[in-house]
């Protein structure tokens, strides 16, 4: 995951911890919005409530009146009727609350679409782009022919300008198969990923505290 040199071990660390801050930040903002439209649905959770609590006193009465002569049938109905404007009332309530949570979590989303998308798009491929390479020249660097395969590798990716630094005829210098123009390409390709040759890792204060 990191460096074997100390310099470009601590600008993963600080980039990682970073991105981890700004993650953190960009959420607790997002619930910060989430939180505020919320508020909007303070009306309709009031009307709700005040809407079933009507329906509920006016069934309630209905309920005992229904029972008295002559008239208690057509109170009951009237009171029934009334109940169930409360509770359209009370439906009502319920709707607008609904509409200010969809409203919410869409505003919500949109907000934290971009600055995350940055990091699963972003950063975290590179982040893993880096881990796999590291790891498979650290499997090359402790594997016996793992030194050639690593020199090809440099042969291959490396600029050219770095590679006529260490021989002006590279190519041909690997293909004779010359150590040290195999080991300099070898610690050529570990550079480039912040790694050391095997010789210098056991060395390396970072090699040694992650030990």
């Amino acid at each position: 995951m990191y460096s074997d040199r100390a310099s470009t071990a601590v600008r993963q660390v600080v980039t990682d911890v970073l991105v981890l801050v700004w993650v953190y930040a960009w959420v607790r903002a997002g619930m910060w919005v989430h939180g505020l439209v919320m508020r909007l649905a303070v009306p309709g959770q009031k009307l709700d409530s005040a809407g079933t609590g009507i329906a509920d006193n006016l069934a309630e009465v209905s309920g005992k009146i229904d029972g008295v002569p002559i008239v208690g049938g057509e109170l009951a109905g009237m009171f029934g009727d009334a109940s169930g404007a409360a509770r359209s009332l009370a439906g009502a309530g319920q709707q607008q609350q609904e509409v200010v949570a969809d409203l919410a979590t869409a505003i919500t989303v949109a907000l934290l679409v971009f600055p995350l998308g940055l990091v699963l798009l972003v950063w975290l491929p590179l982040r893993v782009r880096y881990a796999r390479r590291a790891a498979a020249a650290v499997a090359l660097r402790g594997s016996p022919g793992g030194r050639d395969l690593l020199a090809l590798r440099a042969l291959t990716n490396r600029p050219l300008r770095r590679l006529v630094r260490i021989d002006p005829d590279v190519a041909r210098s690997w293909r004779d198969g010359d150590e040290s123009t195999v080991d300099a390409l070898a610690a050529l390709e570990l550079r480039s990923l912040g790694l050391l040759p095997a010789e210098r890792v056991e060395r390396s204060p970072v090699s040694r505290t992650v030990g």
